[in-house]
């Protein structure tokens, strides 16, 4: 099962986007966990994670969290995904990612 995390300011706005992207997990049958955290939680949560990807609000912190984590696939959310909340994209983003 792979380990999805979001990563935000506080950790309270990705909470929609991780709703919809757990619907759109089930609807397809792909098994994973998903949640968010504030960005304060990083270096705890990182380590576990498959794959880490970043709210707009966190964007900046992408390339210190890429060198500290080089083995981590570490990506922001499409601003636009994020901005409409779309589920099913953030999550073929975060499988694309993957791979």
């Amino acid at each position: 099962m792979k380990n999805i995390v979001l990563i935000c300011a506080a950790g309270m706005s990705t909470s929609l986007l991780v709703k919809r992207m757990e619907k759109a997990a089930a609807e397809t049958g792909y098994e994973c966990k998903i949640a968010a955290y504030p960005a304060a939680d990083a270096s705890s949560v990182i380590p576990d994670a498959d794959v880490v990807m970043l709210g707009p609000q966190v964007k900046y912190m992408l390339a210190k969290w890429k060198k500290e984590y080089p083995e981590k696939i570490i990506e922001a959310i499409d601003v636009r995904t994020y901005g409409m909340v779309d589920g099913a994209k953030a999550l073929e983003q975060a499988k694309k990612a993957m791979g």
